[in-house]
């Protein structure tokens, strides 16, 4: 494969029953990263986690391990007042920069993920969001993604690929729901030859838009083994246009994150593979064990 392909989860704490009984609380990371070179921090959206938290997750994980992290929610103008969009604070930056700082120095630091919202659409704006990120993290790989179909359509999608090809931030391609406006299309796509990114949001499309408990709900799916080869290919394509290829697979109903990543290393025949666990997952949620 011409490029590292590291697959892994969107956050490590989900995921019954991957964990065995008596695999709890901090155990949980060394565990999962035994089985996975990639995870995704996606805690930091809701809260920054302190600098002796993230320490510690360097700390628990091998020297060879890759953390990406999700910018803190207000960073990505999530927070609205009024509907209109609360920049972060001063202080909100500052408490970011220090969560990355152990996990950078530690030479574990994948992508930032700017995840903008569904009301995050084109214009002069918002172009300049897009920009400031890079300004905000020089030194970072950053990357982002749409979660609004406007992002896609020709025209602004080819601004889209020169800004950030220019300011060297990497596009974010994703799978989801192809449903209604709050999604961005399958495009595939490389901006930076160092990195190309896939987040895998599963397709259930009667969810996506629903109010759910619990995000795992939102994001409850499996991938079937014809959606599995449609995604081997598009990962394949990335890995012969860029350096590394982190896919994180955010579908957390159950172990399907797991699953899915297993499936997903099975097909493209990763070293880090693992069809037993595989099939004892599969088993374990009520899959049958043909793919």
């Amino acid at each position: 494969m011409p490029g590292k392909i590291l697959i892994g989860t969107a956050s490590w704490t989900d995921h019954e029953p991957f964990y065995p009984p008596g695999v709890t609380g901090t155990e949980r990371l060394s565990w999962y990263a035994k089985r996975f070179p990639y995870v995704e921090i996606d805690s930091s959206f809701y809260h920054v986690p302190g600098s002796k938290v993230t320490a510690g997750w360097a700390q628990r994980t091998p020297d060879h391990f890759v953390m990406g992290i999700k910018a803190h929610k207000s960073m990505t103008l999530h927070e609205r007042q009024d509907g209109v969009p609360v920049p972060p604070s001063e202080a909100t930056i500052r408490d970011f920069e220090n969560a990355l700082y152990p996990i950078r120095e530690s030479g574990k630091l994948g992508a930032i993920l700017y995840q903008w919202p569904p009301w995050f659409k084109p214009s002069p704006a918002s172009f300049d969001e897009l920009v400031k990120t890079r300004e905000r993290h020089p030194d970072d790989q950053v990357a982002i993604e749409f979660r609004n179909r406007e992002w896609g359509e020709s025209e602004t999608w080819e601004r889209v690929v020169d800004l950030l090809s220019e300011a060297k931030l990497t596009y974010c391609c994703v799978d989801e729901p192809q449903h209604g406006t709050g999604t961005m299309s399958r495009v595939v796509a490389v901006t930076t030859p160092k990195l190309a990114m896939l987040r895998l949001h599963g397709r259930n499309a009667g969810t996506w838009y629903k109010r759910v408990e619990k995000t795992g709900h939102r994001f409850d799916y499996v991938y079937p083994a014809t959606e599995i080869d449609e995604i081997t290919a598009n990962v394949r394509l990335l890995a012969e246009l860029a350096e590394s290829v982190h896919v994180a697979i955010n579908t957390n109903n159950n172990s399907q994150g797991p699953i899915n990543a297993l499936a997903l290393a099975e097909a493209l025949q990763l070293p880090y593979r693992n069809p037993d666990l595989l099939a004892e997952l599969r088993t374990a949620v009520g899959l049958p064990l043909d793919r």
